[in-house]
Parts: C-alpha cells; sequence; structure tokens
C-alpha cells in the first residue's frame, strides 16, 4: 500500500484544497517543546522534506515550538515552497528569558511577529497566521477580537494571506469572526479529549475546518484502555487508531500530528488508508464520553 497523505482525503483550507493529515513542527524541537534545539538537525530537515513528498501540503508551525528554531528548520528544507504548500504558523505568545510563554497579544508585539516568522520562513506574504489566545490546558474565556483587529490590519497591508483563530471557545470564535473572515480554528482535540465537539460540529456546518493540534494527546500522550483495545485488536498502533478515529469524527477536522522520526511520520499517514467499523467506532466514542450538546454560531 502506498503510503501518501491524499489517502486521508481533502478539505478547503482558506482558498485551497488541503490533504487531511498534515504535519505539526512541535515535536522537531527538544523535549516538550521548550524552545530548544531539535536533537538532530538533520533528521529534523529529511522529516519535513519526507512529509513535503509524501503528500503532506498543510506544515503548522509557530513560536510555541520554540522561537525561530521551527521556522529556519522549515525554510532551510522547503524553500523555495512548492505552490501547494500552505505553512501555517501562529502569533500571541512570547518565549522569555527565564525559559516561559507569556502572552503578547499587543499591537506591537504582534507586528514585530508576523514580521519575524516573515523574515525567517523567507516568505512575501505568510499563508495562515493563527490569533493564538492564552490558557492551558483549556482556552480562557477572553476576547480575541482587539489583538485580531491588529492581525487584520496586516491582512489588509497584504502581509498575511488567511487569519485563523487557536485556543479559542466558542465565543471566541465567534468575537474573532465579528472582526474578519476566519477560515479554521486550531485548538487541542483528540480521542479523549473532546471538550469542542460542539465546535467541531457548528464548524462543520460553516464549512471551516478545525485543526486538531495535538491530536495524540501531545504531553504526555493519549494512555486509554479502549484505544489499547482497539489497537490490538487491529494489530496497529495506538497512533494511527487515534488520528483515523479523528478522519472518522468530522470531514472538517485536519489532524496535525507531529514527529521527529520518518518511520512514524509515515506510521502516522498510513491512518489515512484505515477505516473503522461501527464496533471500533462505538470502543473510541467511550473513550470521551457523551458528546456535549450542539453549539450554535
Amino acid at each position: 500500500m502506498t503510503i501518501t497523505a491524499e489517502r486521508s482525503g481533502q478539505y478547503a483550507l482558506g482558498d485551497r484544497l488541503t490533504n487531511r493529515l498534515g504535519y505539526g513542527t512541535m515535536r522537531l524541537t527538544g523535549p516538550d517543546a521548550a524552545g530548544r534545539p531539535p536533537p538532530d538537525h538533520k533528521t529534523a530537515i529529511a522529516v519535513l522534506r519526507r512529509a513535503v513528498d509524501l503528500g503532506v501540503d498543510h506544515v503548522d508551525t509557530g513560536d510555541y515550538e520554540g522561537p525561530h528554531k521551527v521556522t529556519d528548520l522549515i525554510r532551510k528544507a522547503l524553500h523555495p515552497y512548492p505552490v501547494e504548500l500552505t505553512v501555517t504558523t501562529s502569533v500571541g505568545a512570547r518565549w522569555t528569558s527565564e525559559g516561559r510563554w507569556v502572552q503578547a497579544l499587543s499591537p506591537d508585539e504582534l507586528h514585530r511577529a508576523v514580521q519575524d516568522h516573515l523574515d525567517h520562513l523567507g516568505a512575501d506574504v505568510l499563508d495562515v497566521v493563527h490569533l493564538r489566545m492564552p490558557g492551558f490546558p483549556e482556552p480562557v474565556e477572553l476576547s480575541p477580537a482587539e489583538p485580531m483587529e491588529t492581525l487584520a490590519e496586516l491582512q489588509q497591508q497584504g502581509l498575511i494571506r488567511h487569519l485563523g483563530v487557536s485556543n479559542v471557545t466558542t465565543q471566541g470564535f465567534a468575537d474573532a469572526e465579528a472582526i474578519a473572515r476566519i477560515v479554521c480554528v486550531q485548538n487541542h482535540y483528540d480521542v479523549a479529549h473532546r471538550h469542542d465537539d460542539p465546535l467541531v460540529d457548528a464548524l462543520a456546518r460553516l464549512g471551516i475546518p478545525f485543526v486538531a493540534c495535538s491530536p495524540l494527546g501531545g504531553f504526555p500522550p493519549i494512555s486509554a484502555p479502549g484505544l489499547a483495545r482497539v489497537a490490538a485488536a487491529l494489530e496497529t498502533t495506538e497512533s494511527e487508531v487515534a488520528l483515523t478515529w479523528l478522519l472518522a469524527r468530522s470531514p472538517n477536522i485536519l489532524p496535525i500530528p507531529s514527529t521527529r522520526t520518518i518511520a512514524h511520520l509515515e506510521q502516522n499517514l498510513e491512518a489515512g488508508a484505515r477505516v473503522l467499523g461501527p464496533v471500533e467506532l462505538g470502543e473510541l466514542d467511550r473513550i470521551g464520553g457523551v458528546v456535549q450538546p450542539d453549539a450554535d454560531l
């Protein structure tokens, strides 16, 4: 069976039709995405190139993966960028000298972040910029309207092609959408972490993609007996089953799993060709509990 991202299906991201399985760069850097350089520079370059060779046309990055470290890697590995490649990035936080992340939502900070990404990616315009709002592990109810006004101005200046939001509540999305057209929402979502079920469904009705960051659980990874049982029954890995569930959950979900090895990258992409039966889907659905009431946008 040929391993390729095309087998995961396609969905519109902005003005491009992208393969649903993308690639997140969080794990290219050091442990826990703590702003350290990658453990093996050559391997990191090779993983990025292999991802694109296998049809991945949505690569996500941002300063949360380490200030400039991953954007510099992407430029070295992939520039000049293929016309079909969408590189998405996030702004809204900065790395302090004390080694921690703090919000950076002022106009000056957002201007600086966008220009830094342009410079380090070697781009004239950024494909998609997510405004990442604060809060961990869940978003806080803080309106993104004011910082979104700054990004909308930069979009009008031709520095940003499309705008997205990250780590937002349903109300946060609505506030951002009132300022500018939002082409995607990027939140933490996986088979065990399903607080955004209503938002996923509401966005699907609007034709807006929900980008599932940390689709395998992040730090630490998903650990669920039901997931292990399904993987064992299908003689595959828990990661592959978790990604296959996301693809089956809703057609607007775009998972962006991250890895620092080619072998794991290829294993993740195999999820696009797997089909889960009703028994497997039922057991996996029970991991996340009962789906919450639908959201109205």
